[in-house]
């Protein structure tokens, strides 16, 4: 089973251009701007059990990335550790067409969390772009095998086609992917869905886990198709939806909780390829129109006497 504690090398590969090149890379003719990640929930929320915020976890491991780029990141509510505060000397003025990027901790639209960043970026009259979130994306569905695999619900290794259900009664026989968002959270969640199924070789479905009637629905229909060892897998980094609220609704359905997705490497990865998307697109030179190309030579244009 791949380590999950372990970051990725530091080394960056050399850069390619054309059809091949790293997506990692991007034009740096407008200077580096900074990073900053937004980080739902207040300082508390966000921290794990052993005291550090998943903020600054994620920003050791998005640094093994870009570690020529200032990271910095914020929470979205309370009064320490914020979001304005990270974005607080971050103001235009020099010729740079942006300062920093802002880059949501979230897997999926989140109507919420948009508004909330939104709103701090208006407060702080920061010169910045705010990317999508970290979802949806294909390295999510591989996260939440791990996180599945580390409790002990599926096994580790990838199998395509072959059930990984074990004999006794520890290993899932299906698999529900909890959104955090509303339904554009839905629809990331059921590409994750589709691909963590290829993956198992279960059921998974995606459901709303702040919706009770759509989570009734998922329910039913996995015990009608037999399934009775599920578990609720939240595709959440952890401070959207509560541990205590994902335990409470993991007994009312007879179901068992799985570990949020938290900070890993496969994360910071997309929290890098979301802050060069933004540059890049930024750096890309418009198409000349019509009008601006260059009149046509040789014996079959010439012009008119």
């Amino acid at each position: 089973m791949r380590n999950s504690d372990r970051l990725p090398p530091r080394e960056l590969p050399k850069r390619r251009s054309g059809r091949h090149r790293n997506p990692l890379s991007f034009d740096s003719w407008f200077g580096t701007p900074a990073l900053i990640m937004a980080v739902p929930g207040t300082a508390d929320q966000a921290r794990g059990a052993d005291g550090e915020s998943i903020g600054a976890r994620m920003a050791d491991l998005v640094r093994a990335y870009r570690p020529e780029v200032t990271i910095r990141y914020g929470h979205l509510e309370g009064d320490r550790e914020t979001l304005t505060e990270a974005l607080a000397d971050l103001k235009g003025g020099d010729d740079r067409p942006l300062t920093g990027v802002v880059v949501p901790l979230v897997t999926a639209p989140h109507a919420a969390v948009n508004a909330e960043i939104e709103a701090a970026v208006a407060r702080s009259g920061a010169n910045v772009r705010i990317t999508e979130g970290l979802g949806p994306h294909p390295m999510l569905a591989e996260v939440l095998h791990l996180r599945l695999a580390e409790s002990g619900f599926v096994r580790a290794d990838r199998m395509r086609l072959i059930s990984v259900t074990a004999r006794n009664t520890t290993m899932a026989d299906g698999v529900v992917v909890g959104a955090v968002g509303g339904e554009g959270a839905v629809g990331a969640a059921g590409v994750s869905a589709v691909l963590l199924a290829a993956r198992l070789g279960l059921t998974v479905l995606p459901a709303d886990l702040e919706d009770e009637a759509a989570m009734d629905q998922i329910m039913a229909q996995l015990r009608q198709g037999g399934i009775r060892r599920p578990v609720i897998a939240p595709s959440a980094l952890g401070p959207e939806f509560p541990a205590h609220r994902l335990q409470e609704l993991a007994e009312r359905h007879g179901a068992r909780p799985g570990a949020p997705l938290g900070a890993d490497s496969l994360l910071g990865k997309i929290a890098a390829l979301r802050y060069a998307e933004v540059l890049n697109s930024l750096g890309v030179e418009q198409p000349p129109t019509v009008d601006e190309l260059p009149a046509p030579v040789g014996s079959r244009h010439r012009p008119e006497s």
